[in-house]
């Protein structure tokens, strides 16, 4: 399959602010797997950077040390594959910095677009992202962790995607989980296409 051309994607795994389990603006802990399992999709997709946001130096600085072992350290002989995909991965504070690094690198904002569990205001379908993309865009897709991403990140979107819905009514994929179905959505090769 021909791959359409795009801009520079990006992804954000946001920490704080995001939404606890009454509703109210909290701070997330960062999880090792979703350093791991979110690079190597990030990686599989062609994602330009995967940043991983948050405002607390000791996660940070935790951050930094899984980075480094899987670039500079034993892990980066280890498992090769693994650092490739380690090699997309930026540490950032806030939603503003990240903002801020692509403006520098691009010269223009990217476009934010907002993820949800649930259906928001300015969703825009998976077809016309695809297309609006496809025109040279840069993006950054956002993702929450918790209970997903407080009302003042949603508010700053351009746009946001369509919940991801099963076949069921339970409705609490992994942000990891989440994000491989989106880019997929997004990025990947149709299953339904005619070989």
């Amino acid at each position: 399959m021909e791959q359409q051309q795009q801009g520079e994607i990006n992804i954000a795994l946001i920490h704080h602010p995001v939404l606890g389990r009454n509703n109210e603006t909290i701070g997330s802990a960062v999880t090792n797997l979703d350093i791991h399992d979110i690079a190597r999709t990030a990686k599989t997709y062609g994602i330009h950077n995967y940043y991983i946001v948050t405002p607390y130096n000791d996660q940070q600085q935790l951050v930094g040390e899984i980075i480094d072992h899987w670039q500079n350290g034993h892990g980066s002989t280890y498992n090769p594959a693994r650092r490739e995909a380690f090699e997309l991965v930026r540490m950032a504070g806030s939603l503003e910095e990240v903002v801020e690094s692509i403006r520098q690198r691009r010269g223009q904002d990217p476009a934010l677009v907002t993820t949800s569990a649930f259906d928001q205001e300015k969703t825009l379908s998976y077809s016309n992202s695809r297309k609006r993309m496809a025109t040279g865009e840069s993006t950054l897709l956002i993702f929450g962790t918790a209970h997903g991403l407080a009302s003042e990140v949603v508010a700053k979107a351009d746009y946001t995607l369509p919940a991801i819905i099963g076949r069921t009514g339970y409705n609490h994929l992994s942000v990891r989980a989440a994000v491989a179905i989106i880019c997929d959505r997004l990025f990947g090769e149709s299953i339904d296409q005619e070989e």
